[in-house]
């Protein structure tokens, strides 16, 4: 296969808040999937992929874990690293954003940006969303909500640096015109320009003072560097970019990077502030960017709250890795959404898998050992059936390659199990069982068999790419080595006389419906105890345990036994806290208003450190009410607000496992 030169391809760091899900190990995947294809069609490729590591939410779990947030990040990187290799994904460079490389170029372009007049300070008043670590005017919610992923959303204000986006907006509307490709699919494209470049764009807030884990300002060290501006940098701080001009022959090679493969939900980062930061470094523009739908657990996007959750790891235990690779690269279109359950998974597997490719090759070898001794040679006994079979299995290859060529991974895999399905007609139209009752037609038998292990090897060269490890499997017993492509091209390279294993291995096994149930139930049951032990969580990820958290102890100095009567006296009631302020020329305490049933209570707590008043509005809170009236900073606090706090002083509001009203008492 010819050189035909560099292919950079990327993947959207994941969010290091918790495990993923096998929704979005669904893209890292589809990427492996590409990577490997454009490797053995002749590319010299580059494969890049991370973990995006800080910000409010970030900052806010590591807390509840009673943490440092490195110590959260560093164990949460390494299950998605985990889950990577577990996934056999052959990534080239694994970045992580807390890497001192990226931290120093992300100042070093921050300051660039300000010193060009890129950036100014100011300052911000809107609607945040912590989960999506993003601000919005009231005009872009959707009923209320964050318009990316349906949250609430809370007021904000506070002083921050922005990127002036309209400078650079026309610029990149004519880019866009003049490249078609740039975006994929087309609807992505229509709603990127109609929905936010052509209305006109605002100026981007690229820094926060509300939280500290973030990459600081070194020249206004108040700020921390905002996530977008961060994260979308290590595209090219990732291969060696320098902000003072000193970048690296690996830069200078690979970028513009050939591919950024993102979900659609964070498309308008990739295509709008992506190539405007890019514009503003006088950098080139990559070349084409595919926001790809989501896999859903049944129609439903997966979320923790929903308890219907898959995860990468528990797939594989059940089915085998290139099981769950074929699945989720085969059930997922284009551009709609695709699905994902158990049954279906256990349907894909026997029909398609088991059946389809398994028991395909599964009777060609047990055919050569029964007639032939294992011994597959080509005694040119041809007949015309045999012209129809040969031009369905050399000509898969373009079509696998068009449909490659526009991302279509899906199709492509279709277009390979096409070629298996012709060689399962091939044996019902030559019968080889009654070719073999008759022996002066033990040529044509022959030449029946060697016609499909043929076949089916080109058909592993083609699959390698998509499911490798299926792919060697089959050509280590036909004792022959896996294809390149410009061998899939051509019919009978495979040598006549060699012989394939004695004992053909079962691919995949048939698996039955009502024993994978049983496993899923033992698996939801891990889950849910995984759930319980460990510290709240309220984003749509997996619980982490981490050290320091769920697993660790502490000691405290025991107090003076108590009667009931002692405990019977104070009266816990589950509050909501509906607003909270800072107390004027106090550096520890926040004023909350909670309300506690009917009545709505001043609570003053030493809290500051920990949560910022927008946090705490909205939370659910396990109040004591009845303590004595008390003046805090000449404040009034008629209550206090129940924390946990770790062998650091690092605290963490108790609130209750399950919804519970406001005012309902705790016993």
């Amino acid at each position: 296969m010819q050189n035909k030169g560099k292919y950079y391809i990327t993947t959207a760091i994941a969010y290091t808040s918790g495990k993923p899900h096998i929704g979005n190990n669904y893209e890292i995947v589809l990427a492996d999937s590409i990577a490997r294809y454009k490797r053995k069609d002749g590319y010299d490729v580059f494969f890049q992929t991370g973990t995006d590591e800080h910000g409010q939410k970030i900052e806010l779990k590591a807390a509840e874990a009673g943490v440092t947030p490195k110590a959260f990040v560093d164990d949460v990187a390494g299950v998605i690293k985990g889950l990577c290799d577990m996934l056999n994904i052959s990534y080239d460079k694994f970045i992580r954003t807390t890497d001192d490389f990226h931290e120093k170029q992300v100042q070093k372009i921050f300051k660039r940006l300000y010193d060009q007049g890129d950036i100014y300070k100011g300052a911000y008043e809107g609607l945040y969303c912590t989960p999506c670590e993003s601000f919005w005017t009231e005009s872009q919610l959707k009923d209320g909500k964050c318009p990316d992923c349906g949250r609430e959303v809370k007021p904000a204000k506070e002083e921050a640096y922005f990127f002036k986006m309209s400078k650079y907006a026309d610029r990149l509307i004519d880019h866009i015109n003049k490249h078609p490709e740039f975006i994929q699919p087309v609807s992505r494209k229509n709603e990127m320009m109609n929905n936010f470049l052509l209305p006109g764009l605002q100026d981007l807030c690229v820094s926060r003072t509300s939280f500290k884990w973030g990459i600081p300002v070194d020249f206004d060290n108040k700020h921390v560097v905002y996530v977008w501006l961060d994260a979308l940098t290590n595209y090219i701080t990732g291969i060696g970019y320098d902000a003072d001009g000193n970048s690296t022959e690996q830069f200078a090679k690979l970028w513009p990077a050939d591919l950024h493969l993102i979900g659609k939900d964070i498309i308008r980062f990739h295509t709008i502030y992506w190539p405007i930061f890019l514009m503003a470094l006088g950098e080139e523009l990559p070349h084409q960017i595919f926001g790809h739908p989501w896999l859903l657990q049944n129609n439903d996007k997966m979320s923790k709250s929903k308890g219907n959750i898959m995860y990468a790891d528990d797939l594989a235990e059940v089915f085998g890795v290139d099981a769950v690779r074929y699945f989720v690269l085969h059930e997922m279109p284009f551009e709609n959404d695709g699905s994902i359950t158990w049954d279906l998974m256990v349907e894909r597997l026997n029909s398609d898998l088991a059946n389809t490719l398994g028991n395909l090759v599964n009777r060609t070898i047990s055919m050569s050992n029964q007639y032939f001794g294992g011994i597959v040679s080509d005694k040119g006994a041809a007949e015309e059936v045999d012209e129809e079979l040969k031009a369905v299995v050399t000509g898969t290859y373009d079509k696998v390659e068009a449909k490659m060529d526009s991302l279509r991974v899906a199709d492509a895999l279709t277009e390979i199990f096409n070629l298996f399905k012709r060689c399962n007609k091939y044996i019902d139209e030559t019968e080889p069982w009654v070719l073999a009752k008759d022996d002066a037609k033990k040529d044509r038998l022959a030449t029946v068999l060697y016609n499909l292990v043929e076949s089916i090897s080109i058909g592993a060269g083609l699959l390698e790419p998509f499911m490798p490890e299926t792919a060697a499997r089959i050509m280590k017993q036909f004792n022959s080595a896996i294809r390149d492509f410009d061998s899939t091209k051509t019919f009978g390279i495979y040598e006549s006389g060699t012989k394939v294993t004695d004992s053909p291995e079962i691919l995949f096994a048939r698996l039955n419906p009502k024993e994978v149930d049983a496993k899923v139930e033992v698996i939801a049951a891990k889950q849910k105890a995984a759930s319980d032990g460990s510290a709240t969580q309220k984003n749509d990820t997996d619980v982490i345990n981490i050290d320091g958290g769920s697993d660790a102890a502490i000691d405290i100095e025991p107090k003076d036994e108590i009667t009931y009567d002692d405990f019977a006296k104070m009266q816990f009631q589950m509050g909501e806290i509906i607003a909270c302020e800072a107390v004027p020329k106090s550096k520890k305490l926040l004023c909350s208003q909670v309300k506690i049933g009917s009545q709505v209570k001043q609570i003053v707590s030493g809290i500051k450190a920990y949560y910022t008043p927008e946090e705490m509005v909205g939370k659910k809170v396990m109040v004591l009410v009845n303590l004595k009236p008390a003046k805090l900073a000449g404040v009034l606090s008629e209550g206090m607000l129940l924390c946990a706090e770790d062998a650091e002083g690092n605290l963490a509001l108790m609130t209750a496992e399950k919804p519970m009203p406001s005012g309902a008492e705790i016993q």
